[in-house]
Formats: C-alpha cells, sequence, structure tokens
C-alpha cells in the first residue's frame, strides 16, 4: 500500500496534492484497494461550489458503493472525465492517472486540517 509523502489526506481516505492555486483530489491506495474492481463513479460539475467534508460524487465497486467527500471547500474547477469511460484507472494509478477532481479552495487554511502522511499511516493501522 503506497501513501505519498508529497500528500495530504483525509479520514475518508481522500489525497490532496496542492498545485499552484488549486488542489487536485483522488481517493488513496488503501481506499481503492479496499472498494477493489471499480466500474463506476458520480462525478461533480464543474462549477459546483463544495464543502469541506460534504459529498461531491460517489464511487461504486463490485462489492460497495461509497461516497467520495470535499477535501476542502472551495469550487469545482475540473474533473477528471477519462474516468467516466475508464473508472479502473483509479485502482491501477489512484495518484496519478486516477485523479478524480480539482478544486480552487475557498479557504486555504483548510487544508492545515488535513492529515500529514505519518498521521494517515496511523489511521490505517489502527482499521486494518
Amino acid at each position: 500500500m503506497k501513501i505519498l509523502e508529497d500528500l495530504l489526506y483525509t479520514e475518508d481516505h481522500e489525497w490532496i496534492r496542492k498545485e499552484n492555486s488549486e488542489v487536485i483530489e483522488g481517493i488513496t491506495d488503501y481506499a481503492q484497494s479496499e472498494l477493489q474492481d471499480i466500474i463506476y463513479l458520480e462525478l461533480p460539475e464543474v462549477g459546483a461550489e463544495v464543502k469541506q467534508g460534504e459529498p461531491i460524487g460517489s464511487i461504486e465497486a463490485v462489492k460497495a458503493v461509497s461516497d467520495l467527500y470535499a477535501g476542502v471547500s472551495g469550487k469545482i474547477v475540473e474533473v477528471n472525465s477519462e474516468l467516466e469511460e475508464k473508472p479502473e484507472l483509479i485502482n491501477k494509478d489512484p495518484y496519478e492517472a486516477g485523479w478524480i477532481v480539482k478544486i480552487e479552495p475557498s479557504d486555504p487554511d483548510e487544508l492545515n486540517t488535513l492529515l500529514e502522511p505519518s498521521e494517515y499511516r496511523e489511521l490505517i493501522e489502527k482499521e486494518e
């Protein structure tokens, strides 16, 4: 299971990468391995305003459906539309090709409330 050291994480197993004035969000390697074969995603609309911790879409796998939560509040500026045709990209490459949304944060200080890699590692160890 990969936990990248240059990302921030949520307790709901999303990862966040700050890139200029935006953040890129996806689900972690741990989350995709728990869900297993991802077959469908419900993605938010570009332009939608989202609030940190609230559902913004869902991920359907063979064995479960799971909500996708906003890692930060702000406006959705891009969705990974390639996932509509190839949701399995999340299983193959959750941290690069499998990114889900880009958000323009409305409150950059919310990034300070996210988990560092070491804290996320501890969270997973407790769940296993």
